[in-house]
């Protein structure tokens, strides 16, 4: 890393690192130092009982993950924002999740890609932050390295980690995205926080509609849907394909029954804005799509990470879901049927193995 130039009141450079940050569209800003000791235990001993699932990313770096000097030489302090991300204007998600016609799509998804957001934004709170120090050492990052970024968010004072494993903050909830920025400067660190304000609350492990939260502040990710539907490129193990019901990307349960999201704020920006009705669209609608339609109307969406085959694969399973949400509340609706039925047998002889598998799967549930 670069040498910062010498003379700088750091006390005064935190100071405006932080209201550069809430200028740039950032919510709050804090800054920790690297000692990430308790948590790579943690790590380690989640991986090591494989609950990682086929996320070999997590394990590939190494220690490189928890010890941010051994990412980027020369680190000693990181820089950590979050952004609110649920939009103003959506469905209410319960209501959607509610109607198994509806497709679920998780809120962060259903606007543009937030890492370009937040990366743009961390470029140029650091290029601000050059006029003051002369060229210096940093790197940015946003979900796109091997980072622990919410025990650094924790540590920056931020949040405490929910018992679903999620960042909390106290008076924001937990709908927002984070971002950091590893740099050599000798910011002073702002005071962690340690209190865990869950209390006796269960509420979303009680809620997890696959028991993925296997106790408090441990997710099993091979139960998780948010796994199932956007990192796993295999078949959905058929003992889960039940409970995703109509999600099919993601799933925020666990987000939308935590009581600290009372207090969550909805965002203003423009680029979270819901796009294509994806928060909105049904089932069958969006199974409809072409794969030209599915990269068109997902370019600049985070969606983007899953195949056009996962895509098909995650709403046959939803379709079925559908199907036998109908035999089994006798409302068969025959032209709902119908079209249900219809719509799985047009690609019924796709190319792709999995996606064929999973319709046969769907069909099979009109029984």
């Amino acid at each position: 890393m670069n040498k910062p130039a010498d003379n700088i009141d750091y006390n005064r450079l935190a100071e405006q690192i932080k209201d550069w940050g809430l200028e740039l569209g950032f919510q709050q800003v804090g800054v920790s130092d690297t000692d990430l000791a308790k948590d790579e235990k943690y790590l380690l001993k989640w991986l090591n009982q494989a609950m990682h699932g086929d996320m070999d990313y997590m394990q590939q770096h190494g220690s490189k993950r928890s010890r941010p000097a051994e990412l980027i030489p020369g680190t000693i302090r990181v820089i950590s924002v979050r952004m609110d991300y649920m939009p103003e204007d959506g469905e209410d998600p319960e209501a959607i999740l509610n109607d198994p016609q509806q497709a679920y799509i998780s809120r962060y998804a259903t606007g543009r890609d937030y890492h370009k957001i937040i990366r743009k934004r961390l470029q140029k709170l650091a290029e601000k932050i050059t006029k003051v120090t002369g060229e210096f050492g940093y790197r940015a990052f946003t979900d796109s390295a091997p980072v622990l970024e919410k025990a650094i968010a924790r540590n920056s004072g931020l949040g405490w980690i929910g018992k679903h494993t999620n960042l909390i903050n106290p008076k924001a909830g937990s709908w927002f995205f984070l971002g950091e920025i590893y740099t050599d400067l000798p910011l002073p660190v702002d005071e962690p926080f340690i209190t865990d304000h869950c209390g006796s609350c269960t509420a979303c492990i009680d809620i997890c509609p696959t028991q993925a939260i296997v106790e408090p502040y441990k997710v099993d990710a091979r139960r998780c849907i948010s796994y199932l539907t956007i990192e796993l490129r295999e078949s959905i193990p058929d003992k889960f394909r039940k409970d995703i019901g109509n999600r099919i990307y993601g799933c925020d349960d666990c987000q939308l029954v935590c009581p600290w999201n009372k207090f969550s704020i909805n965002t203003k920006e423009k680029d979270f804005t819901i796009r294509n009705s994806l928060d909105s669209s049904t089932l069958i609608d969006l199974f409809g799509w072409t794969e030209e339609e599915f990269l068109k109307k997902t370019e600049g969406s985070a969606i983007r990470r899953i195949s056009y085959e996962a895509w098909l694969r995650n709403i046959a399973v939803a379709l079925g879901n559908l199907m036998r949400n109908l035999v089994e509340n006798k409302a068969v609706d025959e032209i709902t049927s119908r079209n249900i039925t219809r719509v799985l047998e047009e690609k019924s002889s796709h190319p792709s193995e999995l996606v064929r598998e999973h319709i046969e799967w769907a069909l099979g549930q009109y029984s």
